[in-house]
């Protein structure tokens, strides 16, 4: 990440106020594993502090309250970007900030959706705001395009759905990779570039943000967040296998092992499957 600071400015509070933007929190689940969902609620009530809104609830809400340290990145629509730390602290069904959630259109005009909890987090650093580098990001996913193929298993046992493939094979779709730092802290790294080179793997150019990627290590387990513009998402979790040539393109690939569907109403394990269970209660 470029230089660090640990507060907002009073604009960047006010560029984080409409609920159109995306927010991405990185986390931890209590098998040290990342894990990264999709929170375009996240705002900064004052310089010092992020919130996040809770409307459904998913499996993140429960983690970082398990385990406190979080990394987030927010990019509003004019494609302007901030990444840095926070560290959870409360949470609150009411007050000023859940009044001021509920008063946005998306939440007080929504039959099933309200915010019903508020989130409290303190910030621990955030970087300047800096724009997407859609020159980098476009020729790593041209690159990502020809030489994907080559990084293919060859395996034709599925792992993602057609549908959670063509996801990430949108080139307008996003895509952020995390991954558990040495101090225990989650990455949070943008990789927009990624795609899939068949369902059991991705594969992705390092010409956009390239240094942060090359930190990750062979071996290390790895979450990637995809998502389209129609708010339509998947996460995978798996094992880099490093940087490697293939067709004269050097790519980094992450086996794929763990598919989760964050998608509301329906969060939930998508591969290995579950088995199904009969209801004996009701």
């Amino acid at each position: 990440m470029t230089a660090t600071r640990s507060c907002f400015t009073a604009d960047e509070q006010k560029a984080f106020e409409p609920a159109e933007k995306i927010g991405i929190v990185a986390c931890v689940n209590p098998h040290g594993q990342p894990h990264v969902s999709l929170i375009t609620s996240i705002m900064a009530p004052r310089p010092d502090q992020i919130t996040l809104g809770e409307f459904c609830r998913g499996l993140s809400k429960q983690y970082i309250q398990q385990t406190p340290a979080i990394a987030f990145l927010i990019m509003t629509m004019d494609r302007r970007l901030w990444r840095g730390r926070a560290r959870w602290t409360h949470l609150r069904r009411e007050g000023p900030e859940f009044q001021r959630y509920n008063d946005i259109p998306m939440f007080r005009y929504n039959t099933y959706f309200g915010i019903n909890t508020v989130h409290y987090l303190d910030l621990v650093e955030t970087t300047e705001a800096m724009p997407l580098p859609m020159a980098g990001i476009v020729a790593s996913a041209l690159l990502t395009r020809v030489g994907k193929g080559a990084a293919a298993t060859g395996d034709p046992q599925r792992i993602l759905k057609p549908f959670a493939e063509d996801l990430f094979n949108q080139m307008g779709s996003l895509k952020f990779i995390s991954y558990i730092g040495t101090d225990g802290v989650p990455e949070l790294v943008p990789v927009v570039q990624c795609q899939a080179a068949d369902s059991r793997r991705l594969a992705f150019a390092p010409l956009a943000f390239g240094q942060e990627l090359r930190r990750i290590a062979i071996g290390t387990e790895v979450a990637v967040f995809c998502l389209t513009m129609g708010m339509e998402d998947v996460l995978i979790r798996g094992t880099f296998r490093g940087f490697k040539r293939h067709r004269l393109i050097t790519l980094g690939t992450v086996d794929i092992e763990w598919v989760y569907n964050s998608m509301p109403p329906a969060h939930g394990q998508i591969y290995p499957e579950v088995p199904l269970e009969p209801v004996t209660e009701f």
